[in-house]
């Protein structure tokens, strides 16, 4: 059974299933075949934009970002694929609307739980910009009263993202703990659903595969930077047979190996930008710990500089927190109209005649 990382690298043996799926020797129209390649294709050439050039990439806002945008146009091609395949949500299996349902309001549940991490942040860096007006001042020497409340809300930041060296071994909240149970629900379903003997079924239930893979693949990955903790991580094998494959395995051992590194090091966080913005600010703190003595020259000249460098990454993170905010909320989106579509699509069918 699959099951997620717990220890020890699973390994996942799927060929038998995917006989099913697509049997040697099935017959496929081709324009269906047409349509199957078009869809992997783009699949294929997603998953390339995600591998990491370099360590510096894994992970950073701007790669989550990326992600998942990618992981939202993955869902709107197999909305296509089916408006495409002119199979109507009426001659689906049973099992399969049951499955994809269950499987759709998991994921807005993930949804929701990533954009409450999300907005955790974005409160985060609040409390650092609260600071950097405290302390920016002309002539370098803020009051002490000043550099009292900058301390605090610098230390309240601090909290927020944890102790120095912190490796959890469990999430930080209860919904990320749900997240975990729900990527091991969504592991042990990947071939649930019934094979249905059409080609237009078995063209379907390929592309649904394609699209659960990276949707695990990406969910664990936020889980995994969100929670600070490695559970989260999947490791799933493709078989050779998908066109997107080789790109698939690469990018996953790319990306897990990476984050079960940085957490083997103790790191805070794998999030790249908020390890830069936590070492300024910690820099700054050290600089505002003797609140209630007078600023040298010197002293002042080095915390001007601190909070202009700070100021500069707090913006950047700022930005980079927006733009995720959005494309989770995009992804939302998506989940939401596709399941309201095929729902709208059962109603229609069931009013009519027989």
């Amino acid at each position: 059974m699959s099951r997620l990382h717990d220890g020890q690298k699973p390994f996942f043996h799927f060929g038998g299933h995917l006989r099913k799926i697509l049997p040697s020797g099935f017959r496929t129209p081709a324009k269906f075949r047409t349509l199957l390649q078009n869809f992997e294709e783009s699949l294929d050439r997603r998953l390339q934009n995600l591998k990491p050039k370099n360590r510096s990439d894994v992970l950073n806002i701007s790669w989550m970002t990326q992600a998942i945008e990618s992981l939202s146009e993955t869902h709107n091609d197999v909305k296509s694929l089916i408006t495409n395949l002119q199979f109507p949500s009426s001659d689906w299996d049973e099992s399969w609307m049951d499955s994809y349902l269950n499987d759709s309001l998991k994921l807005l549940d993930v949804c929701i739980s990533l954009s409450s991490e999300v907005s955790r942040l974005d409160q985060g860096q609040l409390l650092l910009q609260y600071a950097i007006h405290l302390l920016n001042v002309s002539d370098g020497h803020p009051p002490s009263d000043q550099r009292f409340r900058a301390r605090d809300s610098i230390s309240e930041w601090l909290q927020q993202v944890g102790p120095k060296g912190s490796n959890p071994v469990t999430p930080r909240s209860a919904k990320l703990e749900h997240c975990l149970d729900i990527l091991r629900e969504l592991v042990n379903t990947l071939y649930a659903p019934k094979i249905k003997t059409s080609a237009r079924g078995r063209i379907l239930l390929r592309a649904m595969y394609g699209v659960k893979v990276q949707t695990i693949f990406v969910c664990g990955v936020f889980v995994a930077a969100f929670s600070r903790s490695a559970k989260a991580l999947v490791e799933l094998q493709v078989p050779e047979k998908f066109l997107w494959s080789s790109t698939f395995m690469d990018v996953q051992n790319d990306i897990n190996s990476e984050i079960r590194r940085l957490f083997g090091e103790g790191s805070l966080t794998v999030l790249k930008d908020v390890e830069a913005v936590d070492g300024r600010a910690r820099e700054l703190l050290a600089l505002t710990e003797n609140a209630s003595e007078a600023f040298s020259s010197e002293d002042a000249e080095m915390l001007k500089n601190c909070v202009t460098e700070l100021k500069e990454k707090v913006e950047n993170f700022a930005q980079g927190l927006d733009l995720l905010s959005k494309q989770v909320d995009g992804f939302f989106q998506v989940v939401l109209q596709g399941r309201d579509a095929l729902l709208c699509n059962l109603r229609v069918s069931s009013e009519q005649p027989k």
